[in-house]
């Protein structure tokens, strides 16, 4: 993640070097666009946050359950709606190819060896969000967001009948999106880095009490960290 991070803050000070060479406005028709569109994609961290049942600490199971971030990738499209000069609408339907990792250490061993096991996890990803715009300055823009998200994981086990599961996600979580962006007018698109969080609201665990882990774990959020690139016209 710092390394993406770090990548980020190169790619924005790159293009910054390149306007400041650039003394034309571009693209001085946009804003006054009631809609248009535009591709995204980015990389995704996302991890489990985990809240544990009175039997993990009552019994010797487990002796540790840890989640961990993992990386993944996003690739969609952006619907953008002018609601005011500093207001707009968007809609990002989109799919993320997300991995998250639980690690694990049985109770009844000596040695603090864990157990990894590997949750994969193909969203339909649909956010609404609000984009507060701030004044255009020149070829540059910051913009805040926020929203509300439906993610539909088309890799979910819930229904699974195979012997090896050790734990199951349902499909379905909404929850909300908060994050920053900024836009960078070129002379035929728009440039935009953001970084965003989003926050699973719904339980995913499936209750299946046959399964370990399950009778050890109360509730599974998601959380995920993307940072996007989109190019808008």
């Amino acid at each position: 993640m710092r390394k993406c991070g770090i990548l980020l803050v190169f790619l924005i000070v790159s293009t910054l070097n390149v306007f400041a060479q650039r003394p034309l406005l571009n693209m001085p028709d946009h804003d006054d666009k009631p809609y248009y569109f535009g591709i995204t994609f980015g990389l995704n961290f996302s991890v489990y946050q985990i809240n544990y049942t009175q039997a993990f600490a009552t019994t010797d199971t487990f002796k540790r359950i840890q989640p961990n971030w993992q990386p993944g990738f996003n690739l969609g499209l952006v619907g953008n709606l002018k609601l005011t000069n500093f207001i707009d609408l968007r809609f990002i339907p989109s799919l993320a190819f997300a991995e998250k990792t639980i690690s694990y250490v049985y109770g009844n061993t000596f040695k603090d060896s864990a157990v990894s096991k590997n949750i994969e996890a193909i969203y339909m990803h649909l956010p609404l969000q609000l984009k507060f715009k701030s004044d255009r300055i020149k070829n540059f823009r910051f913009y805040g967001l926020a929203g509300a998200k439906f993610d539909y994981d088309l890799a979910a086990n819930a229904r699974s009948h195979r012997p090896d599961e050790f734990l199951k996600v349902s499909p379905v979580d909404f929850g909300y999106e908060i994050g920053v962006g900024f836009e960078f007018f070129n002379p035929n698109f728009i440039f935009s880095p953001e970084i965003k969080l989003s926050q699973g609201l719904t339980n995913q665990l499936y209750p299946d009490h046959g399964l370990q882990l399950t009778n050890a774990v109360q509730t599974l959020y998601t959380r995920m960290i993307v940072i996007s690139i989109h190019l808008e016209g």
